[in-house]
């Protein structure tokens, strides 16, 4: 099980920049459906990268899927030679990108985003336009089937 509180505090509260790009932000626009990791698209200056991995390091970030054992360097020097991280914790999976399909880097999507109020700070969200736009420039079977919904939540938005 995901615990989305521990993993945005201890973001926030180490003063990660990173933005909220996947079912969570699909949930924070109105989407009802299931999301079991936190997927964020983090910035990738070196300040900030050695503010994310010492964010992390408490709650032992492992590559998901990976065996145990594998021997794996959570540092900067990993997070800087890679993109994405995809890891699992103690406090549940989450996605590290460097970068996603249709929009880009950090410095690339920050405009597209609004502060949103979750578990005491006020990360950046991609806003729901963009966030159907890179679902749909993903292509994954599940990125399309909730678009439909986001879809209809946006539509349901301009009506108001």
């Amino acid at each position: 099980m995901i615990d989305f509180a521990t993993l945005l505090n201890t973001l926030g509260d180490n003063e990660v920049e990173f933005i909220i790009v996947g079912g969570l932000a699909a949930n924070v626009h109105g989407s009802a459906r299931f999301t079991d990791d936190l997927d964020v698209v983090y910035r990738r200056t070196p300040e900030n990268i050695a503010r994310l991995v010492d964010a992390m390091r408490p709650l032992n970030p492992y590559l998901r899927g990976a065996p145990l054992g594998l021997p794996f360097d959570w540092s900067a020097a990993t997070v800087q030679a890679g993109l994405n991280f995809t890891l699992t914790c103690s406090a549940g999976a989450i996605d590290f990108l460097g970068e996603i399909a249709g929009g880009g880097s950090y410095d690339t999507l920050v405009a597209h985003t609004s502060k949103v109020p979750l578990f005491g700070h006020q990360p950046l969200v991609l806003d729901l336009p963009w966030l159907i736009h890179v679902k749909r420039a993903a292509g994954r079977r599940k990125d399309l089937e909730a678009i439909a919904e986001l879809e209809v939540i946006q539509a349901l938005d301009r009506d108001r």
